[in-house]
């Protein structure tokens, strides 16, 4: 399992955001025995198919510069336009297996973590100037295990290229006993076969090539418990400093809210536990407004300075708890209680005008059933 320099154990897999960063440092998993199968593959393939043109062309461009007249020998200026005529037309003859190779060259990489360009993997380092960590890299685990995909990669081809020769060893003998033209195709033919063979066999080692280094790219990228905290901090904020906003919002709520009860008409009681302040100015809003709302010694609190500043308080248990539970500070009531709050409002209109005014059963009002709790009084 990885680990870091000081030894801490990477137990757990490279979260999103490890993963995104290595992609923008150029930290891919790549295979080189990929690239090396496809090309290899690709100008077998190739060969296999265009090889008898392009050995054409090569035939006919060799007897025209083996073929020149004295005239040719004898000027320099016509020797140099058949030479250069004949490179641009050998140029020509080998431009497509170029270019296919130029395509693989550019294509294979991206099969296996796709395409990536990174200016920060262009970058210079002066870390790989470091003699010591050159040194260190060279008898690494990394290197142990490219020394070891060598030395495989050469026994596995080497194997087949003997096996290919052993097998068609009669073949090459009776290519002596041939004609030059036949005998030339001939060995042609044996050679993209041979060509062929030793490519599938790289196939073996890009087999277990891609698995390897994909697993080794995600147990480099493995994090350590606390490097997973640290960025759980960094991406959701610490839970302490979260907790002391939170805390600091609250307070700053109740504050405002605390200052809003002076405003009230109402302050609706449990008695004890709840509390509940509303205005209502039918000039100002179409509906009742909750200032304030609170709990044992929030609703201590409310009852006190509705006291202080002679703000009427009912005491409604069963209104105060569907407040309580339902509405929200600096919104208005829930529909469903306007004829419970219109009731004990216009009870406080009535008192505040100096009228006498008509019993209300505050313990009765009409509350929706949905809207009742069973909370202590």
């Amino acid at each position: 399992m990885a680990e870091n320099a000081d030894g801490t154990e990477k137990s757990e897999d490279a979260s999103e955001k490890k993963l995104r960063e290595a992609r923008e440092k150029g930290q891919i998993p790549r295979s080189k025995e990929l690239t090396t199968l496809l090309m290899t593959l690709g100008a077998a393939v190739f060969l296999l198919f265009y090889g008898y043109v392009m050995w054409q062309q090569f035939e006919a461009i060799a007897i025209k510069g083996f073929s020149f007249d004295r005239a040719h020998a004898f000027d320099f200026q016509m020797m140099t336009n058949l030479i250069i005529g004949m490179t641009i037309e050998t140029l020509w003859m080998i431009f497509p297996f170029l270019a296919l190779m130029v395509i693989i060259a550019i294509i294979s990489p991206t099969l296996l973590g796709g395409w990536n360009f990174s200016t920060q993997a262009m970058a210079p380092k002066l870390s790989k100037l470091n003699p010591i960590s050159g040194i260190a890299r060279m008898f690494s685990v990394n290197a142990l295990m490219e020394l070891i995909k060598a030395l495989a990669k050469f026994l596995l081809v080497g194997g087949v290229a003997v096996l290919f020769l052993w097998l068609s060893y009669g073949e090459i003998i009776s290519i002596g006993k041939e004609a030059l033209k036949p005998a030339m195709a001939h060995a042609a033919t044996l050679i993209v076969e041979a060509f062929i063979f030793v490519s599938l066999s790289l196939l073996i080692v890009a087999l277990i090539d891609v698995p390897y280094q994909v697993i080794h790219h995600m147990n480099q990228l493995k994090m350590t418990k606390q490097e997973v905290k640290e960025e759980y901090k960094q991406q959701e904020g610490n839970p302490e400093v979260k907790g002391r906003i939170r805390a600091l919002q609250r307070e700053m709520s109740q504050r405002r809210m605390m200052q809003a009860v002076p405003q009230a008409d109402v302050v609706i009681t449990n008695p004890t536990h709840f509390a509940v302040a509303l205005k209502y100015n039918p000039d100002e809003m179409p509906e009742p407004m909750v200032l304030a709302i609170g709990s044992d010694f929030m609703a201590a609190q409310i009852r006190t300075l509705a006291k202080e500043h002679n703000i009427t308080i009912v005491e409604a248990p069963p209104l105060a708890r569907a407040l309580y539970y339902n509405a929200e500070v600096d919104r208005p009531i829930p529909y469903d209680l306007f004829k419970a709050v219109a009731a004990v409002l216009a009870y406080v209109y009535q008192l505040r005008d100096g009228k006498s005014a008509k019993p209300v059963d505050f313990a009765n009002l009409p509350i929706p059933e949905e809207m009742k709790t069973d909370a202590p009084t």
